[in-house]
């Protein structure tokens, strides 16, 4: 008889216990006399619930953001006579003053949104799909617009518009009148909502550029390979897909536009008054506080109403 032969297959030195089989590791078993509640030596004990980490960023948030708004909900019944009414209420809400805010917030806020949309559309439109030099450029630069003040731009359109700006300069020049020139419409709410789409359109631009970077090119190959005009194909194949990223840069407009208030102020528009100046005006003309925290209560409601609609889309738009 020979010697016996080693196992030659892996699974057979596991199976004897050989040196393969001492080298894999293996898990502890649980051992069956383990005392309930128990833990076995390396798990973890002590550990800390997930709801104390959130409890000072909660404790931030309602210190700097939540306090303050409840202060003002607060003073907004607090009638200078004292105690707690709601005649402040009662008497914002029948006052001309604020009946006429709140429509000139709201009209602006949907002309600007309406200008924006058509506006940025074919401004996203040309950029996209339509080859010139330097486009890679201005896409970038629509980014870099997005973090621009509000001010800024009210300030350059000072600069074209107003009544000593550059376009009345070249009216005086050119024609040799006197006066200021014609171009005064700037401190009028047409000028108010020349400036609130001048800002406010590369916000819907950006969504629809990131929503035209995913439609294949070949889709539009093939309608115009089909006879299709351009503006056919835009109105049947590239719209639909931009209606989500319309829908959310629409609805995101429309939430900063009723809440702007350095455009209004800077462009010395005296007889524009929106919501936001209808408070500055209560608080730091007329030191009105309850009335001032009326109104900022309403415009906060239809402004946190607004951007839930703007969650809605975008999230179903995955904007």
């Amino acid at each position: 008889m020979g010697e016996p032969s080693e196992p030659s297959e892996p699974s057979e030195r596991l199976r004897d216990g050989g040196p393969v089989a001492s080298a894999v590791p293996t898990r502890p078993a649980l051992r069956d006399d383990c005392p309930q509640g128990e833990r076995l030596p390396g798990s973890r004990r002590g550990a800390v619930p997930a709801y104390v980490w959130a409890l000072p960023p909660v404790a931030l948030l309602g210190l700097v953001f939540l306090y303050p708004l409840a202060l003002v909900v607060q003073q907004s019944v607090r009638p200078d006579e004292g105690g707690t009414s709601l005649q402040p209420y009662a008497d914002v809400f029948g006052s001309a003053s604020f009946r006429e805010a709140l429509g000139t917030t709201v009209w602006l806020a949907v002309g600007a949104t309406v200008g924006c949309l058509v506006l940025g559309f074919a401004l996203a439109l040309i950029i996209a799909f339509v080859p010139f030099p330097g486009g890679k450029a201005v896409a970038r630069f629509i980014d870099v617009f997005l973090s621009f003040p509000s001010f800024l731009i009210t300030l350059a359109l000072l600069f074209i518009y107003g009544t000593k700006g550059m376009a009345n300069g070249l009216w005086t020049d050119a024609t040799g009148a006197g006066g200021d020139g014609p171009f005064q419409f700037l401190t009028t709410p047409w000028g108010v909502l020349l400036a609130e789409i001048t800002y406010f359109t590369p916000f819907v631009m950006r969504p629809l550029l990131a929503a035209f970077s995913q439609i294949d090119t070949a889709q539009l190959e093939v309608a115009s390979s089909l006879g299709a005009r351009p503006l056919r194909v835009v109105r049947q194949v590239i719209l639909p897909e931009a209606l989500p990223a319309l829908a959310a840069g629409g609805s995101l407009v429309l939430v900063m536009c009723l809440n702007e208030f350095g455009i209004v102020l800077f462009t010395g528009a005296k007889d524009v008054t929106t919501l936001p100046m209808l408070v500055y005006s209560k608080a730091m003309l007329e030191s009105d506080y309850p009335a001032a925290c009326v109104v900022a209560v309403v415009n906060i409601a239809i402004s946190v109403g607004l951007y839930g609609l703007y969650r809605v889309v975008s999230r179903r738009a995955g904007a």
